[in-house]
This record gives structure tokens, C-alpha cells and sequence, in this order.
């Protein structure tokens, strides 16, 4: 079970919106839609969980890059809202770097003919490499230390962590609205 709510700040406070992310492919498309939702530039946060999974912050402020934090990336990773979010940038590679070229790759495990007695090659280095989806949170841990969350409580949160952001920022009341 998903759950996607957009949280902006205005002058009034936080206001919430859920928000469908069916048609959203990228980060950038993510990043428009937020900008959508508040259209003063100011900080728009997107709040994203799988129950008992992982969460997902994206954090944009006006015209500048977004800012994310993903709690687990392993489980982000098997899931479509998180491809989103894991972005070559965030994991630490390359950009287009999806590890090795299959074409480049000796699949049937022989070279000219020949066994191959070393399992230190290609394929093994690569079957859980420095390409493998890190297990554990990645991005930016001090995304919501301005507004009242530390890096070590974003860093403890599990369960019900949305609601538990939405508290810190006094902004559960708006987005239970939209549970």
C-alpha cells in the first residue's frame, strides 16, 4: 500500500494535497508537479511511503534542483514510486551507468572455449557490486533540518513516518485531511 500526499508551504501554513504519481516517469516530472502546487515559489515537500517499506522525501524550493531523501533504497528500489526517486545522482553513479554491457559480458561462462576458473570475473564482480542498490537510507539526510527535523530523526523514522514528518512540521491536521 502506497501512500503520495504534496505538503506546501504558504504564509498561512501547510497545505496538503494527495497527489496521483501514475503518470509521473522522472524526478524532474515529480519536481513540476510540486512547483505546481505552489505557485510562490515556495517549499513544497512530497511525502511518499510504502507501508512497512520504506519512505521517500522530496524536498523542492522554488526553481532549484530537488532535494531527496529515501529511506531504504534496496526497497525503493523494487518499487516504481522509488525508481523515481533513486536517481544515478542520489545512488552515486554515473549518469546511463546500469552497470556492465550485456553485450561485453561471456553469459555462457567460457573465454575462446575455455572454462572459467576465475570467479572473480566480470560476471561475479558485477552480481552484487559497486553497482548493487545500497541497503539503508540515501540523499540528503538534512532535507528537513530548517523546519524541525533532525538528520537523526529523519534517520529513526520507520512505521508511520509521513505522519510523523507531518507532525514535526505541525502540518498532521492538513494532511490527514487527505488520507
Amino acid at each position: 500500500m502506497y501512500f503520495a500526499a504534496l505538503l506546501a508551504r504558504t504564509e498561512d501554513g501547510w497545505e496538503a494535497s494527495d497527489t496521483e504519481l501514475d503518470d509521473v516517469e522522472t524526478l524532474p516530472d515529480l519536481a513540476d508537479l510540486a512547483r505546481e502546487a505552489s505557485p510562490d515559489e515556495d517549499t513544497v515537500l512530497v511525502l511518499i511511503e510504502q507501508e512497512g517499506g520504506w519512505f521517500g522525501v522530496v524536498r523542492v524550493d522554488g526553481e532549484e534542483d530537488p532535494r531527496v531523501y529515501v529511506s531504504d533504497a534496496a526497497a525503493a528500489a523494487r518499487s516504481s514510486y522509488g525508481e523515481i526517486l533513486l536517481t544515478d545522482e542520489l545512488l552515486g553513479r554515473e549518469p546511463g551507468d546500469d552497470g556492465p554491457d550485456l553485450d561485453a559480458l561471456d553469459l555462457d561462462g567460457t573465454e575462446d572455449g575455455e572454462p572459467d576458473d576465475d570467479d572473480t570475473g566480470v560476471g561475479a564482480a558485477s552480481a552484487g557490486g559497486a553497482d548493487a542498490v545500497p541497503h539503508g537510507p540515501v540523499g540528503d539526510a538534512q532535507i528537513l533540518e530548517d523546519l524541525g527535523v533532525s538528520e537523526k530523526e529523519l534517520r529513526s523514522l520507520t512505521e508511520d513516518a509521513v505522519t510523523e514528518i507531518a507532525d514535526a512540521l505541525g502540518a498532521s491536521e492538513v494532511l490527514e485531511t487527505v488520507r
